[in-house]
C-alpha cells in the first residue's frame, strides 16, 4: 500500500524537479521572466482595425547572473517562479509598427524623443507615426484618431521606445531604477536593441537606423557609436547598423543656446541694439551667470522678448507647452479621475487654437483604461501618464558634448543626417549649422534648395563622409510636427541613398 501511495508522491517529486531545473536553467540567463508582446489590432478612437500592424510590449533590463549563488536564490509561487535577486527591475516600454511598404526588406529605425524623461507617443502621434489625435473639443468621451499620410512607416519600419526608465509607460519596480542618465540610460537601450533583436530574428538582416531629435539628439550618436563598437567585437546578435539621423539636436554644447540671439535678431525679434549689446559685452553668457551689469540687463531684456513667443515655432501662436504640472483644471481633474483615477500631472488647459492642443488631448486618451487594455501596459506599473517628467525624477546630464560622437561616427563612413526646422528657436538651425561646419569635413555637394512638387522644401549641404545637414522650409520644434510632407519626402530620399 506504501509503495502504492508512494509512486504519485514520487512523479510529482520528479515533475517539481524538472520544474525547478527548467526555472533555474532560466534564471541562469537573465533574472526575470518577460510577457509575450502584445499585437494591437484596434485602438480606441480609432474607426476600425488599424491599417498597419502594430506590436507593444515591456522589456526588462536585467544584468546576467554571475554564480550559482544568484541563480539558487529562487522562490516558487502558485506554479511560477519569483526571482528575489533581481537588481532594479526596470523595463523599457515599446511600440513597434511594421513598414507600410515591404517590412522584409525596408529598414528599421529605432526612434528616441527629447525632453526631460517625455514620452515616445508624441512622436507617434504627432511627428512620424502613422496616427493623429484629432483636434476636437473635448467632451468627455475619448479623443478620436485619424490615420496620418505622411507617416514615416510609409518607407521603415519603426521602433518607438519610452526611454529613459520612468518616460511614458517605461517604469522600475525598485524606486533606484530611476536614478539615470544620458550614458547610463543609453547603455540601457543597448540592451534593448540586444534582446528586442534576439527576440525578433527576421529583422536582423534589415538595415538598422538610430534616429532623434531635440534633447534625444544627445543620446543618438553616442548610442550609435557604442553599437559600432560592439558590430567591430563581433558582439552578438550584430546590429546591421547602417546610419543615423537627429533633428534639431541637443549637442550639449553652448552654441545650442548662443545660437537664439542672432536668430531672434535675424527674425526681427530683438534690436540691433540689444544685439550689439549682447555681443559686446555678454561674449557667450547671456544664458549662464551673467559676470557684468550690462550683461545682466541685456540679457533681462532679451529673456523678456523672447518670453512674447511661441519657441517651437515663432510664428505660431504663443501656448502654454502642453505637459505635466500644477494647474487649477478642476473639471479635467475630476474627468480623468473618473477615466483613469486620481492624476499627481494633470495637464494644463489649452485653447482649442493652439498649436499643441492635441498634446492635451493626449492625456485623455493614454490614461483611459480601455487605451491602456489594448496596448498591453501591465497592471500596477504607472498610475499615470504624463508627456514629460518636468525635474520629479532624477537625471544626470552626463554627456557633456555629442560633437566628438558625430565626429567619430561619420569619421567611420556611417551615414549621418542632420536637419532642423526653420523656425525653430528652441535649436536654432544657426547653431546646428555651425557645430556641423566645425567638423571640418570638405564639402562634396554645395549648399542647394532641396524641392518637392516643384518648390523649395529647404536648403541642405553635403560634406564628406556621408554627413548631410539640411534645413526644413517652416519646419519647428520639430520639424515633422509642422512639416510633415516635407520631412517624409526628405527621410524617404535619405534613407533610400538618394540626394536630398
Amino acid at each position: 500500500m506504501e509503495a502504492q501511495l508512494s509512486r504519485p508522491l514520487m512523479a510529482l517529486r520528479l515533475i517539481f524537479l524538472l520544474c525547478f531545473f527548467s526555472a533555474l536553467a532560466r534564471c541562469c540567463r537573465f533574472l526575470a521572466a518577460e510577457a509575450a508582446p502584445t499585437l494591437v489590432t484596434r485602438l480606441p478612437g480609432l474607426d476600425g482595425a488599424l491599417p498597419f500592424r502594430l506590436e507593444t510590449g515591456h522589456v526588462f533590463l536585467v544584468r546576467h547572473v554571475r554564480s550559482w549563488t544568484h541563480c539558487k536564490q529562487l522562490h516558487f509561487v502558485h506554479g511560477r517562479y519569483v526571482i528575489v535577486d533581481e537588481e532594479k527591475g526596470s523595463e523599457l516600454f515599446y511600440y513597434f509598427i511594421e513598414s507600410e511598404g515591404d517590412p522584409r526588406r525596408d529598414p528599421v529605425v529605432l526612434w528616441l524623443t527629447g525632453g526631460d524623461r517625455c514620452s515616445v507617443l508624441r512622436a507617434l502621434l504627432f511627428e512620424i507615426g502613422p496616427l493623429k489625435i484629432i483636434g476636437e473639443p473635448y467632451n468627455g468621451t475619448i479623443p478620436r484618431l485619424r490615420y496620418h499620410p505622411y507617416s514615416w512607416t510609409k518607407v521603415a519600419s519603426i521602433l518607438f521606445v519610452d526611454s529613459p526608465v520612468g518616460a511614458g509607460f517605461s517604469f522600475s519596480r525598485n524606486p533606484t531604477g530611476y536614478h539615470v542618465g544620458e550614458v547610463s540610460s543609453s547603455l540601457q537601450l543597448k540592451k534593448f536593441l540586444t534582446k528586442w533583436s534576439t527576440e525578433h530574428p527576421y529583422y536582423i538582416a534589415n538595415h538598422f537606423y538610430i534616429g532623434g531629435d531635440s534633447a534625444g539628439g544627445k543620446i543618438v550618436p553616442f548610442l550609435a557609436q557604442k553599437i559600432s563598437e560592439d558590430i567591430e567585437a563581433r558582439v552578438r546578435p550584430l546590429i546591421n547598423l547602417k546610419g543615423y539621423l537627429v533633428g534639431n539636436p541637443g549637442t550639449g554644447e553652448s552654441i545650442d543656446f548662443e545660437s537664439r540671439v542672432p536668430f531672434l535678431h535675424g527674425m526681427g525679434i530683438i534690436s540691433d541694439q540689444l544685439y550689439e549689446t549682447i555681443m559686446e559685452h555678454c561674449h557667450g553668457e547671456v544664458y549662464t551667470n551673467p559676470k557684468t551689469a550690462l550683461c545682466a540687463q541685456a540679457s533681462d531684456r532679451f529673456d523678456r522678448l523672447y518670453d512674447e513667443i511661441y519657441r517651437p515655432h515663432i510664428l505660431f501662436k504663443k501656448c502654454v507647452y502642453a505637459s505635466s504640472g500644477t494647474n487649477d483644471g478642476s473639471i479635467e481633474r475630476k474627468i480623468l479621475k473618473e477615466e483613469a483615477g486620481v492624476l499627481k500631472h494633470p495637464p494644463p488647459r489649452l485653447p482649442m487654437d493652439c498649436h499643441n492642443y492635441g498634446t492635451y488631448l493626449s492625456y485623455f486618451w493614454a490614461n483611459n483604461n480601455i487605451t491602456r487594455d489594448a496596448l498591453g501596459i501591465k497592471k500596477g506599473s504607472k498610475d499615470e501618464w504624463v508627456r514629460c517628467h518636468e525635474g520629479d525624477l532624477p537625471y544626470s546630464f552626463d554627456i557633456k558634448s555629442t560633437i566628438k560622437y558625430h565626429r567619430n561616427m561619420t569619421l567611420k563612413g556611417y551615414p549621418a543626417l542632420v536637419y532642423s526646422g526653420d523656425h525653430d528657436s528652441a535649436v536654432p538651425f544657426l547653431g546646428t549649422q555651425s557645430w556641423v561646419r566645425s567638423l571640418n569635413f570638405p564639402i562634396v555637394d554645395e549648399w542647394r534648395a532641396w524641392h518637392l512638387d516643384g518648390q523649395s522644401a529647404g536648403f541642405t549641404i553635403t560634406y564628406t563622409n556621408n554627413l548631410t545637414f539640411a534645413t526644413v522650409k517652416g519646419g519647428g520644434h520639430t520639424a515633422p510636427e509642422f512639416q510633415p510632407e516635407r520631412c517624409l519626402a526628405m527621410f524617404r530620399r535619405w534613407v533610400c541613398r538618394e540626394p536630398l
